[in-house]
């Protein structure tokens, strides 16, 4: 592979080994040199594949001084790799300024996916994920704390977040304390590896089977948060209006007159509010 100027940011493995793809491992062999947010974590990783590529810390304490180190590098004919500890580079992770300033020199900067603890948590939590935002890790702090969840109690989203282990306990007490014992999360933890858990329910039930065991208060942490539902409740406060509306109108009206008033009263479509009529006398 012929690799020149163009940064790679590559997906690590979150925990299985297997996960790491065919192409990541071809291009971490055929760069110059990889950047890594801890090469004391990443070199066991990549020697266990057989990279041998020179490896280069890279992390928030010294990426802004690195900045011009790497471009020099890549701007002189090389290639380059970033990556994390575990995962997607830049997801709560160092990079960001390094792949800012690499855009801004007119460098390459190409992906290559794979692992990531956010999505892969999403995909078997059994919550909504039509719609979702991802919030980093929550403040350390238990005051500033809940006040970021209280910020983030009315979305009607699906929320997600990291959390380590010596944080966990607090940090379900605190989702808890805003969103109710009754709101539905999901809490995923060591995914990929040989104690993976997936626990989904309500916020008390959850705080249960965590405290209750301290193995499930050990490794990493996904916390998926319920939307709210206000808006779906809205919806259906609004429809159940709306079948009132129309039930009183047909008492007095032709069909399709009823119809077009609720519609205007509603700011429904027409169709949609003639629909309802028409269910509402048996006849759809």
């Amino acid at each position: 592979m012929s690799l020149q100027q163009i940064l790679y940011i590559v997906a690590t493995p979150i925990g299985n080994l297997g996960d790491f793809s065919a192409r990541a491992i071809d291009a971490l062999r055929s760069v110059d040199r990889i950047y890594a947010e801890d090469t004391r974590h990443s070199l066991p990783l990549l020697r266990h594949h057989g990279i041998e590529t020179r490896v280069s810390a890279l992390h928030e304490h010294n990426e802004q001084a690195q900045i011009d180190t790497v471009i020099e590098h890549l701007l002189a004919g090389h290639s380059a790799a970033l990556i994390s500890d575990a995962g997607t580079p830049l997801i709560s992770d160092p990079g960001f300024r390094l792949v800012r300033a690499c855009r801004l020199a007119g460098i390459k900067v190409s992906p290559i996916p794979g692992a990531c603890a956010f999505v892969a948590a999403l995909s078997v939590s059994g919550l909504p994920t039509d719609k979702f935002q991802f919030v980093g890790f929550a403040p350390h702090k238990r005051v500033a704390r809940r006040t970021f969840f209280k910020s983030l109690a009315e979305l009607d989203h699906t929320v997600v977040l990291y959390e380590s282990p010596h944080r966990i306990v607090d940090c379900l007490a605190d989702i808890n304390e805003v969103f109710g014992d009754e709101h539905e999360i999901c809490v995923a933890r060591e995914l990929t590896k040989k104690f993976e858990t997936v626990t989904t329910g309500t916020v008390a039930s959850v705080i249960t089977q965590v405290t209750s065991d301290t193995n499930q208060q050990r490794g990493e942490f996904v916390v998926i948060i319920a939307g709210s539902g206000k808006a779906n409740d809205s919806e259906g406060a609004s429809l159940v209006s709306l079948d009132r509306t129309l039930g009183v109108l047909l008492e007095h009206l032709p069909i399709k007159v009823a119809a077009k008033a609720a519609a205007d009263l509603f700011s429904v479509n027409k169709r949609d509010a003639y629909e309802r009529a028409l269910a509402l006398q048996g006849k759809s």
